[in-house]
This record gives structure tokens, sequence and C-alpha cells, in this order.
């Protein structure tokens, strides 16, 4: 159970930072933080957690991190639904915290709340297969580096610094497209407290993330596979 309590934890931190610095920062007058603040964020929410839990529970904090390292041979598949259930309920739970937080400015309305969309819903509409590619893609890119990170052969130590860094990247590049999510704990949190139709756009950030992780675990097992 500790395990478990601690990518609740860790899955908490990382929708509250990462999510909250979008709600809350992002687009404040004259000193809001932009895209960068928002991608450094999530980032950051990674790297701090990575060294807090990763000794507890591996610091997974995202179904398709759990999904693609079960791929990937380094994660069992009698953990694979309680880590994705205990994540769930720690994006909700910080989706709701971060609510009651910003509904305590007067007049404010939750909006898009950070949520994940294509089309209408997207920040620069972009298309379902533009959102589709670039989430499979990213993700994959994702676990790619978390495999190799945490590789026996890599350097020690510096796996959470690496990791939060391809998170931030991540954000860099792919925030206009869908507000990134390759994270579908993430993605449910907020679209339960979103105005928009969020929670109709839903699937395609838990099967693009999913398929995207198991695909880049997949190619990093391949890759590394005939190292010594």
């Amino acid at each position: 159970m500790k395990k478990y309590l601690a990518e609740l934890i860790g899955t908490f931190w990382l929708v509250l930072g990462g999510c909250g610095s979008a709600v809350l920062a992002a687009a404040f007058p004259e000193l809001g933080i932009g895209f960068a603040g928002v991608s450094l964020a999530f980032g950051l929410t990674v790297l701090t957690m990575a060294f807090a839990i990763g000794h507890i529970s591996g610091c997974h904090l995202n179904p398709a991190v759990s999904f693609g390292l079960w791929a990937g041979g380094r994660f069992p598949v009698k953990d694979l639904v309680p880590y994705v259930i205990a994540q769930v309920i720690g994006a909700v739970a910080a989706a709701a915290v971060l609510y009651v937080i910003a509904s305590g400015q007067p007049g404010w309305q939750p909006g898009g709340f950070a949520t994940n969309g294509y089309g209408d819903l997207s920040p620069g509409k972009y298309s379902l297969m533009a959102v589709l590619v670039c989430e499979v893609v990213m993700t994959a890119v994702f676990l790619f580096v978390i495999m190799g990170a945490t590789d026996k052969r890599a350097p020690a130590g510096f796996a959470p610094i690496a990791i939060g860094l391809c998170l931030t990247l991540i954000h860099l590049v792919s925030i206009p497209v869908s507000n990134t999510s390759v994270n579908p704990a993430r993605s449910t949190g907020v679209a339960l407290f979103a105005q928009t139709g969020a929670l109709s756009q839903l699937w395609i950030f838990w099967l693009a993330p999913i398929v995207g992780g198991i695909i880049g675990a997949v190619v990093y097992k391949v890759v590394a596979s005939n190292e010594d």
C-alpha cells in the first residue's frame, strides 16, 4: 500500500503543480509565466517527486508510464491496475484542491481549467489527427528517455533530472497542440471540473499516451538489447 500511496501523492503534486501553474499563474496580468513557465512547472513536479518517492514506488505518476514500463519488462502486471487507480485518485484530488483555490478569486470561472483537447478545445485549434500523432510521439519519446535514464548502465543519480527536463521539453513543444497531456490521469482530473466538452474528448488522452508509452518502451528495449 505504501507504493500506491506514494503514487497518489506524487500524482497529486504533478497535477497541482503543473495544472495549478496553468490555471493560476500562466496568464496573470503582466506577470504571467506563460507556456515556458507552465512547461517548467510540469518538469519540476516530476523531478522533485522522483527524488522524493522514486525509491518507494518508482515515481510513475502517469498510467502511460506504468503501461510503458510494463511493456518494457520493468514493471509487474499485478501492480498495473492499482497504480493507475492511485494515480487517477491523486489527479482528481489535486484538481479539486485547485478548483477550491482558484474559485477564491471574485468572478472566476473554470472555463477550460487546463484541460486537453483537439479542434475547438485545442489551444491552437489543431485537428484530432494532429493531436493524436503529437500525443503518441511525445509519450513514446518520454518513455524512451525514462527507460534509458533508469537503465542500470546509465549514470547513477541523474535520472530525475533527465526525466524532468524531458517532460519540460515535451510541454514546450506540444502545449499549443493539445495543451499537453502525455498523462491520462492528469487529463482526467481537470476534465471533471472544466466548463467545456473536455470529458467527451478524454478518450484520446487515454488512448494516445498509453499507445505511445508502450511504443517508446518497446523501441528502447530493442535498441538497448544488444548493449553489453
